[in-house]
This record gives structure tokens, C-alpha cells and sequence, in this order.
């Protein structure tokens, strides 16, 4: 597909389980965009709420694809991306609000630079405080929001390169998309985007960080902060992306300190009362290491580990989700 520089479309994807409550303030914030070149393909993953009945009747102008069943984050977003039509792919959780300039300004790094495949915004929670500025990547695999319960103080103003966005609301080139592929629908739900800001930084795009791109998210709105699915899945996914995409250098190296928080997380979770959560978690992450080596070799990997290593930040052992 040939990109129009001066006005692209968006294709803008929303997975949806159950989320009918959040539906019409996300999709209202869309609705009054000052940028109107978008389209939006609304997946929704058999809810049983309405939500399909309520984008249909306060919504015509957007695409419905019904999944008829549950495809995590991952397989939903997939199942809108291949049915879209625009240059550019926002995806967005259906629990968000977006200022009304924000598709006007999260694409401007895109349009100014063919080699930005990323654009990550700032999320804010409803109260204020900070959700995401970015993805950090710490030796121990751990993956944090940068600026994740941190009041909005202007501290995290700066345009500026960083290592990857938050799928909540993050933008992506579809060129890109095309080189590296989609979400890793293994993952279901949880670090599929650090997944493939990992394998777009291998393959030598950029990413940046566009502050004035806001939006609101009630965290957790959807999955629940305190439930078994962000133990399950985040704890889980995290080796899965390590064994996948770490250089061969980077993952020696670093093997102290994954396999030291992994086995941390382990007491941690039991004294949550989330036992059975997490050692299902690493039962089924050594199931399936095999699977991710397999696909190490599907990953383009065409810039320096010098140039990865400078992303990675000392020990960390807190956690995205």
C-alpha cells in the first residue's frame, strides 16, 4: 500500500469483552476528533452484555467484527488489522478516552520520518496520575510503564525517542506491521506489545514518544487490577518474550537475574494469595519455551545488539502489568 504522507488514514482497532460500560465514552472521544481520516473496526470477543447491539445502533459508521469467541488482546486486535484498511493502526483499549486532538498529534512523527514504525502517547489514569509514557525494559525481563503512579507534573513532556508504546493507545505503520508481523497471538492477552516493540527494534524501527497525544484509561477496567489474569498471563508472557527475542549475548548475560526475579515472583504471588495463578504461570511458560525458540528464527534481526543493549536498564524487578 502506497502511504499518503499529508493524510493518512488510521485504522483504529478496539477489542471488546463485556466492556459495554466503557463503550460509549470511547467511542464518543473518537466521534470528535478535529483529525477525520480514521476508521474504526470495533472486535468484539462474544461478549454477552450488549456491547455488539449498542456500536450497532449509536455507532453505523463503525466496522463490527463479531469473534464469536474469546481471542485474547492479541488474536482480537489481529482479527481488526487484517480487516483494516489504513496506513496507520491505532490500537486502543476500549476502557480510554481520547483528547480530541489526539489522532491529529500521535501521527506526526510518522508523517515527518519514514522510519518511526512506533508512536506511543501519554496515558493517563482518570485521577490524574500516570498510566504509561513508555515501555522500559529492565535485564531481569521485567517490562514497566514508565512513569506508571506518578502524579502529572510535566515530567514527561518531552517529545523523545523511547523503546516502545503501550498497545493501550499506541500507533503503528503498517509497513512495519507487514516486515515484523502482527501481535503474537500465543500471548493472548498481556506483553504482546513489549513482543513486538521488541522485534520492531530488531528489525531497525524507531519508536517515539508524542506527549501531546493524550488519552485516558481506566486501568485494569476490563481484565481487573487484582485478578488472576495479569498473574497468569504477565507473569507467563514475560519469559515467553525473552526466550524469543533477547540476542543470544543479552540472554547469557542476563540469565542471573531472569531466572532470579522469575523464581521470586513465586512467594510473592503465594503470600497474594495468587498461588495457583502463578505456578500455572511457570508450568505452562516451560511448555512452551520450544514454541518461542522455534520462532527466534522467524525474527528479523538487523541492527547491533549495541544498539538494544542501550534500551535495557539495570536490575528492575517490579512488573508492566
Amino acid at each position: 500500500m502506497e502511504e499518503n504522507p499529508a493524510n493518512p488514514l488510521i485504522s483504529i482497532i478496539i477489542v471488546n469483552f463485556n466492556g459495554l460500560r466503557f463503550l460509549d465514552a470511547c467511542l464518543s472521544s473518537i466521534c470528535h476528533q478535529s483529525y477525520k481520516l480514521y476508521e474504526i473496526i470495533f472486535v468484539d470477543n462474544g461478549s454477552s452484555d450488549g456491547s455488539v447491539d449498542l456500536v450497532r445502533k449509536r455507532y453505523p459508521a463503525a466496522i463490527i467484527l463479531e469473534t464469536g469467541k474469546n481471542l485474547g488482546f492479541a488474536g482480537g486486535t489481529n482479527t481488526g488489522i487484517r480487516r483494516s484498511t489504513g496506513e496507520f493502526i491505532l490500537t486502543l483499549n476500549n476502557d480510554t478516552i481520547l483528547d480530541s486532538h489526539f489522532l491529529e498529534e500521535i501521527k506526526k512523527p510518522m508523517q515527518d520520518d519514514l522510519h518511526v514504525g512506533m508512536c506511543g502517547s501519554k496515558i493517563l489514569l482518570p485521577d490524574g496520575r500516570i498510566n504509561s509514557t513508555a515501555i522500559c525494559i529492565f535485564r531481569s525481563g521485567a517490562a514497566w510503564d514508565r512513569g506508571m503512579g506518578e502524579l502529572d507534573s510535566g515530567q514527561y513532556d518531552s517529545a523523545e525517542e523511547i523503546f516502545g508504546p503501550s498497545a493501550g493507545a499506541a500507533l503503528y505503520r503498517r509497513s512495519m506491521l507487514d516486515e515484523v508481523g502482527l501481535l503474537d497471538e500465543d500471548f493472548f492477552l498481556f506483553m504482546e506489545d513489549v513482543d513486538l516493540a521488541f522485534r520492531a527494534r530488531l528489525a531497525g524501527w524507531k519508536c517515539m514518544y508524542v506527549p501531546s497525544a493524550k488519552v485516558v484509561h481506566t486501568f485494569g477496567g476490563t481484565t481487573g487490577k487484582v485478578s488472576d489474569l495479569p498473574v497468569y498471563y504477565g507473569s507467563r508472557n514475560l519469559l515467553w518474550y525473552v526466550i524469543k527475542n533477547y540476542p543470544v549475548k543479552m540472554l547469557l548475560l542476563s540469565s542471573p537475574w531472569i531466572m532470579g526475579r522469575s523464581c521470586a515472583e513465586i512467594p510473592y504471588y503465594i503470600l497474594k494469595r495468587k498461588g495457583v495463578a502463578i505456578l500455572r504461570a511457570k508450568f505452562d511458560s516451560f511448555k512452551g519455551f520450544y514454541r518461542m525458540i522455534k520462532k527466534r528464527k522467524l525474527i528479523k534481526r538487523k541492527i547491533p545488539v549495541n544498539e538494544i543493549n542501550k534500551w535495557i536498564l539495570p536490575v528492575n524487578f517490579s512488573r508492566k502489568h
